[in-house]
């Protein structure tokens, strides 16, 4: 058989991967695909900013790529990104009208196109239904980040990621720092003992304020919702898990471990949409984690305009501290080392995964991104609630946000509605119970 044949044959069905799950340690960024003709047909699910950045970066890969379907549950976002990407670049868009889909399904039309590869970047909650379903079409699978807003989801996702690797599938997450240079150098440093036994992490993510979009006379209160998904807990999860999770994420990855239990607090100072009564998600959490061996990582997230602004990540070990995302390690003498290494992870995890997979390797990282995602769900509950959340009861028995989401149409009732004082229902500390069904 031609050596474009066998290429072409691992892409569609993986079936001739190399050495199963290959770390990304393994990668070499300067050996791209460069020899042959084979194309890897993509399929975008979600067109917003996220999905259409995305599928503009697999371009720029040295694959030889091609989008061929879209689907979103808007259709004016659907034709949106299908316009936006062939104006960027046109010999690679090879969608048709018959293969741009709207709706709250979809996202099955698309995935059940010919296509290898599958972006999925819709709001969140919507995530764990089409990551399974993928995984069950035996798509290879690009899933930005969070994976889910809830514990269902959660297990769900993990359940998927399961069968994602018995099917020796690509599932690569969009926590991108993880494909940076300079992070992983800095990371590979610390795991080694660098500045020591690391006691305490710091993690930040506090900016000036998020985007609102003003309700269509057209819309029906689900599509409104789908629109303006960064505001509710069902779509979004709120902004510790929208943003904050990468910061969070790295924090794990240091640690190479995810928290036993968290507390911490927060609220909904003011959100910057007019009357503030769109909205439910709080717009600033501070979270105190706690690990397996009583090492703790403070997280603060922030949306206020006119306030303290950071994002970052910092480690404080026996032997001296770093920060992790300046690169730069502080010895308890004063020696200084600085990590030297690129960024744009968001281009960077692009080349690794086409790369990978023109190469005929597979690598997974659906867990730790489920795992990641989870620790910032478990952060927002603990803030929500008050309480002392415990990663295994919150896992297990934590509120589903998004019940019966696999039936929802653009006419359903969301689950989430306006009030009489025509507010959405804010969680309020000491009152709000994370384990009870949601209503």
């Amino acid at each position: 058989m031609a050596e474009s044949q066998t290429r072409r044959q691992f892409i569609k069905t993986s079936g001739v991967a190399l050495g199963g799950a290959v770390a990304l340690s393994q990668f070499s960024t300067s050996t791209a695909y460069a020899q042959g003709s084979d194309t890897i047909r993509v399929a975008l699910v979600g067109c917003g900013g996220r999905g259409t950045g995305a599928v503009s970066q697999i371009f720029n890969t040295k694959g030889n790529t091609q989008l061929v379907a879209v689907a979103d549950a808007l259709e004016n976002k659907a034709n949106g990104a299908v316009a936006t990407l062939r104006k960027a670049a046109e010999g690679k868009v090879a969608v048709t009208p018959e293969t741009t889909f709207a709706g709250m399904d979809a996202y099955k039309k698309a995935i059940d196109t010919d296509c290898d590869l599958v972006v999925i970047a819709t709001p969140p909650g919507f995530k764990p239904q089409q990551f399974e379903y993928a995984v069950a079409k035996g798509k290879h699978i690009f899933m930005e980040k969070p994976v889910a807003v809830d514990a269902p989801g959660i297990r769900r996702c993990l359940a998927a990621v399961e069968q994602s690797k018995k099917k020796n599938l690509m599932v690569a997450i969009g926590l991108q720092r993880r494909h940076e240079e300079k992070y992983k150098k800095t990371v590979d440093m610390l795991q080694n003992g660098a500045i020591g036994d690391i006691d305490t992490l710091r993690v930040y993510w506090n900016g000036g304020g998020i985007w609102y979009r003003k309700r269509e006379d057209w819309m029906t209160d689900m599509q409104d919702q789908c629109n303006n998904w960064y505001h509710f807990i069902w779509t979004c999860g709120g902004q510790i898990c929208e943003q904050h999770i990468h910061n969070i994420d790295v924090g794990c990855w240091v640690k190479n471990s995810f928290p036993i239990e968290a507390n911490g607090m927060g609220g909904y100072a003011r959100r910057l949409n007019g009357d503030g009564k769109e909205s439910q998600i709080y717009d600033h959490t501070f979270v105190e984690y706690t690990f397996a061996d009583g090492s703790k990582m403070f997280s603060q997230g922030r949306h206020l305009q006119n306030s303290f602004t950071h994002v970052g990540e910092y480690a404080h070990g026996s032997k001296g501290q770093a920060s992790i995302s300046g690169g730069v390690i502080l010895g308890r003498d004063g020696e200084r080392t600085r990590v030297e290494g690129g960024g744009n992870g968001h281009q960077q995890e692009q080349h690794d995964l086409i790369e990978a997979l023109m190469r005929g390797e597979i690598y997974n990282e659906g867990e730790y991104g489920c795992k990641s995602t989870f620790t910032a769900i478990l952060g927002r509950e603990a803030c929500y609630s008050g309480k002392v959340i415990k990663w295994d009861d919150l896992l297990e028995r934590g509120k589903d946000y998004c019940p019966g989401i696999d039936e929802y149409t653009i006419n359903s009732t969301p689950p989430v509605v306006k009030g009489p004082d025509g507010a959405y229902p804010i969680p309020k500390a000491g009152i709000y119970d994370p384990f009870a069904p949601l209503g």
